[in-house]
């Protein structure tokens, strides 16, 4: 039996990320599903992960795992531009050429949580920290609407109160399914693209150490990365699976896998961009 326990959609995974940090001395989860890959790997750098590389381990790339096996990666999101149909025309020209005006219909998500933490947390290693608070600084001088998630941006830019947005794949798919007018592009970051895994990991001094190893290998199977690809949220295997089961909408996606900004190493510069955002945000 598996008891779960979930973070909001406002804060992410970032909640519970602190929930384990300070039950360090006593840990009650045994294993942690989360969406972001940065909150997890600084989980490691804090001793409070321990290592497992079973047989779902093995057949995800090295591009999407921690090397010593304390934290895998499977089926992801894809970080995109999200535009409505109707009042704008999407291409990377035109993204570049509207990101240097006004920027009163263009919308984000408040970058201290989730996938837009990791997105400014890759900027933050492409570009360096001073050029990352100028550009931010520079969207919000110019009138570009932040919201409180993904899913609000997606819902301006759906509804046409913002004609351009940054978002991910899966809420870009729930406005496809309600039939809404919108078309989205992968967000490129010196030419690669920004996937946003699951990350599954085991929790250090875990009770049920053999049950935990089990539902980590059954959530890195093929069985449900392609579970995952079916879902509402339309998720990209990384492993191997059967291609042909993927739906095609997702099947478009997949050059992106080798073509993904590497996560690996990037602790530092997550922590250097949430202490600034933390700084900005929680004042």
């Amino acid at each position: 039996k598996v008891e779960p326990r979930f973070d909001t959609e406002a804060t992410k995974s970032l909640g519970l990320t602190n929930l384990i940090i300070r039950e360090k001395d006593h840990p009650r989860c045994d294993v942690f599903w989360n969406n972001q890959a940065l909150g997890t790997a600084a989980l490691k750098d804090q001793g409070l992960l321990a290592s497992y590389q079973g047989s779902g381990y093995q057949r995800i790339p090295v591009e999407f795992k921690d090397p010593e096996g304390y934290w895998t990666g499977f089926a992801a999101r894809l970080r995109v531009y999200i535009a409505n149909t109707d009042s704008y025309k999407l291409s990377y020209e035109n993204v570049a050429e509207t990101l240097t005006g006004p920027l009163d219909r263009v919308a984000i998500a408040k970058p201290l949580y989730g996938t837009t933490l990791s997105h400014f947390t890759i900027l933050c290693d492409a570009w360096g920290i001073e050029k990352l608070q100028e550009w931010y600084q520079s969207l919000l001088d110019r009138g570009i609407q932040v919201t409180s998630g993904n899913s609000s941006v997606k819902n301006l830019v759906a509804t046409d109160a913002c004609m351009l947005g940054y978002t991910d794949t899966d809420d870009y798919f729930v406005a496809v399914d309600a039939g809404q007018p919108v078309t989205a592009l992968p967000v490129l970051v010196e030419e690669k693209a920004l996937l946003i895994p699951n990350i599954v990991a085991i929790i250090k001094r875990t009770k049920r150490q053999k049950q935990a190893e089990a539902l980590v290998d059954y959530l890195l199977s093929a069985e449900v990365e392609l579970e995952l690809s079916q879902s509402q949220s339309r998720q990209i295997p990384l492993g191997e699976v059967d291609w042909d089961l993927v739906p095609e909408e997702v099947q478009k996606f997949r050059p992106y896998v080798k073509q993904a900004y590497p996560l690996s190493d990037l602790v530092k510069q997550r922590t250097l961009t949430l202490d600034w955002l933390k700084s900005e945000y929680l004042k």
